[in-house]
């Protein structure tokens, strides 16, 4: 991380146990390592034993990332990043739209066959990522399932999780996966309602072509995959994998608040003048 980078993360980690009165002693190192070593893991995507020796010992770090993950400290780091960009980008820090789409990632061998299934159509044995995203591309909630759960009985719980955490969208869009009782289900279950719109794909259409709203989530799923822990699956518990994917958002939205800080450069001339 570069100093811009940590003086925008370092407001958002929570505060240690023994600066808020609840016991333990002072930290041996410092947070920001921690972060870096978090950071390194999900970017680079290497084995957590594999730790470089000038970061911290892999099990430390392994036990702060859990225990972030268990507090909801990562989420919650997450959500005050996304609330920085949406200001930063002119909007309310709070969203009233959102787009809903899936992936499906193949999974590694220490994913146990109880939580991975086939998905067909994809043609992919691991799971499945639901994520829902605000209409700039940043990720809202996101929802790990076996890869054979259909998309329709993803968004349920993912779109239950989407009213609990943002009570103000009350329009979502999707692709024609997602149509049929799931409308109604949406209009009539959650409180307040919730529209679903599907953005379908034209019959006639055999080439490439960027669909309206569908084309913000797709980005957003690119975003993710730039991070290499998350090009696959490799963790045991499908909420891990939910927080690989918060911190995949959290390296993005942290290197674009980072460059929003900073002073632009003096343009210099790309060719100079030559004799």
């Amino acid at each position: 991380m570069s100093d811009a980078e940590w003086a925008v993360i370092e407001p958002t980690l929570p505060v240690p146990a023994w600066l808020a009165g609840k016991g333990g002693r002072p930290a041996g190192r410092c947070r920001r390592d921690y972060v870096n070593a978090i950071r390194y893991l999900v970017k680079e995507g290497i084995q957590w034993r594999a730790m470089p020796v000038d970061l911290p010992h892999w099990r430390t770090v392994y036990d702060v990332a859990d225990g972030w993950h268990r507090s909801g400290a990562t989420e919650a780091m997450h959500h005050q990043l996304r609330r920085a960009c949406r200001i930063a980008a002119g909007r309310e820090p709070e969203p009233t739209a959102a787009v809903i789409d899936s992936q499906s990632v193949k999974a590694a061998e220490e994913v146990s066959r109880a939580s991975r299934g086939y998905d067909a159509g994809k043609k992919v044995n691991g799971r499945k990522r639901h994520i829902a995203v605000d209409t700039i591309g940043l990720l809202l909630t996101v929802l790990v399932t076996a890869a054979a759960v259909q998309d329709r009985d993803g968004a349920r719980p993912l779109l239950w999780n989407l009213r609990k955490a943002f009570p103000k969208v009350k329009l979502a869009w999707a692709d024609g996966g997602y149509a049929g009782k799931l409308i109604t289900w949406a209009k009539t279950k959650l409180k307040p309602k919730l529209t679903l719109q599907i953005v379908k794909r034209p019959d006639d259409l055999h080439t490439f072509q960027v669909l309206p709203r569908r084309w913000v989530v797709e980005r957003t799923l690119a975003w993710i995959t730039r991070s290499r822990r998350t090009v696959r699956d490799y963790e045991r518990l499908a909420g891990h994998h939910e927080t690989m994917v918060w911190w995949a958002m959290i390296i993005t939205m942290s290197r674009r608040l980072a460059r929003q800080s900073q002073p632009p450069k003096p343009h210099t001339a790309e060719f100079p003048n030559r004799l």
